[in-house]
């Protein structure tokens, strides 16, 4: 029988952006000794009221740590954060490992956890903002039988549900079901974008398009959440269109990587990269929307958005869907 970890009970977050700060503060509630660091440290100083303890470093975070937990925009952000925290990691040390880094992103990021002798879990997360906050994440995890005890304390703190998928970490399992995901959930995205921007170019009303396909086979959820939240005008993001394209491009070079075309996310990505080009990188990926129009939407204003810390947003959300 494999020798089980002990259960954590202390835990370092690396990246407290739209994700990483509701999953410390749930970290926190659930008992746990919690640091976090963020590359921006205003933009964690909030975190100190939840009983989160702010570091100025990332080894400052991750000494004497059970478990590391990253969370931040990408591969190659990842990978300089653990870089940066390499003094302080012990040997031995849990990984969990929830920046979608694309499967490039995780071959390194595997190859430094072999250098550090690190536990290795391939554990990316499905949800966006309002999940990460709730503690309702789903958890996609990879990796040793034996670092299960271990983690469980985390993952059950930051989501409802852990699906574990494979027993290695290296093998990337997790990191390829979310990306299978994330194409889905950004075609819908992309579908309903386009779908209202053609209704206001012909001047169809997009109560007319719901009435429609209500209740039938056409009908769905997402499209329902990310059109009220168009039409709203309510554009905070639950997942930024920036770190939209930035999956959007990953899940394109995954494709190529094993050999399938996937023209649907290279375009989609595109229209992300346009998006961004406007002015709306940081505002809900739903600003796809705005890609359609060349000169701004007709009789409308664009809204555009500042630079972002690069803390991770991400999910491919999920949660059960991009939020």
């Amino acid at each position: 029988m494999t020798e089980q970890l002990p259960a954590a009970t202390s835990v370092a977050v690396l990246g407290t952006g739209i994700m990483g700060s509701g999953m410390a503060r749930n970290l926190a509630r659930a008992g746990l000794d919690v640091r976090a660091w963020n590359r921006t440290r205003a933009k964690a100083e909030p975190l100190n009221s939840d009983g989160v303890r702010v570091t100025d470093t990332p080894a400052q975070a991750v000494d004497g740590a059970d478990v590391v937990l990253t969370i931040l925009h990408d591969g190659p952000a990842a990978l300089e954060t653990m870089r940066r925290a390499a003094p302080a990691l012990r040997p031995g040390t849990v990984w969990a490992q929830a920046t979608t880094a694309g499967l490039d992103g995780l071959d390194t990021l595997t190859a430094f956890a072999r250098e550090r002798d690190l536990i290795l879990l391939d554990s990316p997360v499905l949800g966006t903002k309002q999940p990460a906050e709730s503690g309702q994440l789903l958890v996609l995890a990879a990796g040793p039988p034996s670092a299960r005890t271990a983690v469980a304390p985390v993952f059950d703190a930051i989501g409802s549900r852990t699906v574990w998928v494979g027993e290695a970490g290296e093998e990337g399992a997790a990191t390829r079901l979310k990306l299978v995901i994330n194409s889905w959930i950004l075609a819908i995205t992309h579908g309903t974008a386009e779908a209202l921007a053609l209704a206001k170019g012909l001047g169809v009303e997009p109560q007319g398009f719901f009435d429609a396909i209500a209740g039938g086979p056409l009908d769905n959820g997402y499209l329902h959440a990310k059109a009220g939240q168009l039409l709203s005008g309510d554009l905070d993001p639950s997942f930024a269109a920036r770190t939209a394209e930035k999956d959007a491009r990953l899940i394109v070079e995954a494709g190529q990587r094993s050999g399938v075309r996937l023209d649907l996310a290279a375009a989609g990505a595109e229209r992300f990269r346009r998006a961004v080009g406007q002015g709306h990188g940081d505002e809900d990926m739903i600003a796809s929307y705005f890609a359609s129009f060349d000169g701004g939407e007709p009789g409308g204003s664009e809204s555009g958005g500042g630079e972002s810390d690069g803390g991770e947003s991400d999910g491919g959300e999920s949660g059960s869907g991009q939020g």
